[in-house]
């Protein structure tokens, strides 16, 4: 499958009726979504591998990770959202196993993992525990942030080793009251990790 196919598939993906601010439920754009997963596909970090996504939402990471040959795991803790992940899983004819769980509880152990974390803009600091738990539960990660805490990610991670940062253009669209922009583009990073054991 090429990126573009994957794109395609992935923008059949529903998203939240009614999305929650405090936990930034914004859904991936199918667009980065399938540039984050055919980038960590082609370096071999997905297909045969376990890949877990941390807080997937409504799955389209998860889901990706699956279409590309991984055995996909997505984790939330919000059951609404992981209703929403089936359905869309039926939708795509995609396998993923899907776990509620507070992400500081959850446990396991993982090839890659995949995530696009609250970036903390609702509730400061919302990002660590994600950021904590992928280092504990994979092997390599791969990470969308926010380009503004770009030093913070990566003095957080340490020693974690930032093998790649791809500069991408994140569209957040008109979602909550508070938005004024159809879509707004935010400057983030496509970041991969190699977790040092």
């Amino acid at each position: 499958m090429k990126q573009r196919q994957l794109e395609i598939i992935l923008e059949r993906v529903q998203a939240f009726e009614s999305p929650s601010a405090a936990r930034e439920q914004y859904t991936t754009s199918a667009p980065i979504a399938a540039q984050l997963l055919y980038f960590a596909y082609l370096r071999g970090d997905i297909a045969g591998l376990k890949v877990a996504d941390l807080g997937c939402g409504t799955g389209v990471l998860a889901l990706g990770a699956a279409l590309l040959g991984g055995v996909a795991t997505g984790v939330d803790s919000d059951e609404r959202a992981l209703d929403l992940a089936r359905t869309n899983a039926k939708l795509l004819g995609a396998h993923v196993s899907w776990l509620n769980s507070c992400i500081e509880d959850f446990e396991g152990s993982f090839d890659t993992v995949v995530m696009n974390p609250p970036f903390g803009a609702q509730k400061r600091s919302s990002d660590r525990p994600f950021l904590s738990k992928s280092v504990r539960v994979g092997k390599v990660i791969y990470l969308l942030h926010n380009s503004v805490v770009d030093g913070f990610v990566r003095r957080f991670l340490e020693p974690n080793r930032v093998t790649d940062a791809i500069k991408v253009k994140l569209p957040i669209a008109h979602t909550f009251k508070f938005h004024k922009d159809e879509v707004r583009y935010v400057d983030a990073i496509i970041y991969r990790i190699e977790v040092v054991l």
